[in-house]
């Protein structure tokens, strides 16, 4: 196994403390190369993955980030599925004040996805 694969394989998203928790500011993360497979074909599905938020206590690592977002190329995931779930780990341990993740799949077979879920 390469270093990059082991490092995708242990990657945990990881919280920093945010470092000025007394105001309201966003942060926006954008993932131009996501990808993960159809759970029915097996075909790859490609998208742009974008996370806004706006921190409370912490604020997300940017390199945690970026491995576990990687750790979707192999996985048989919806885009419904992997949008949420990506939604649901930031939430579980950022606990943000607001939070929007942004599916925009690219198009195959002519039909394109774009799963927006917010907080």
């Amino acid at each position: 196994m390469k270093y990059g694969e082991e490092a995708i394989e242990k990657a945990k998203l990881e919280a920093w403390d945010n470092p000025y928790p007394d105001r309201d500011y966003k942060i926006e993360v954008s993932f131009p190369e996501f990808t993960c497979l159809c759970p029915r074909s097996g075909y790859p599905d490609f998208a742009a993955i974008f996370i806004t938020y706006i921190p409370d206590k912490y604020v997300v690592e940017l390199k945690s980030l970026k491995l576990y977002l990687n750790k979707y190329r192999n996985q048989h995931i919806s885009h419904e599925s992997v949008t949420n779930k990506i939604f649901d780990d930031l939430k579980n341990i950022l606990k943000p004040r607001k939070l929007d993740v942004v599916g925009d799949f690219n198009a195959r077979g002519n039909v394109k996805t774009v799963i927006k879920v917010s907080l």
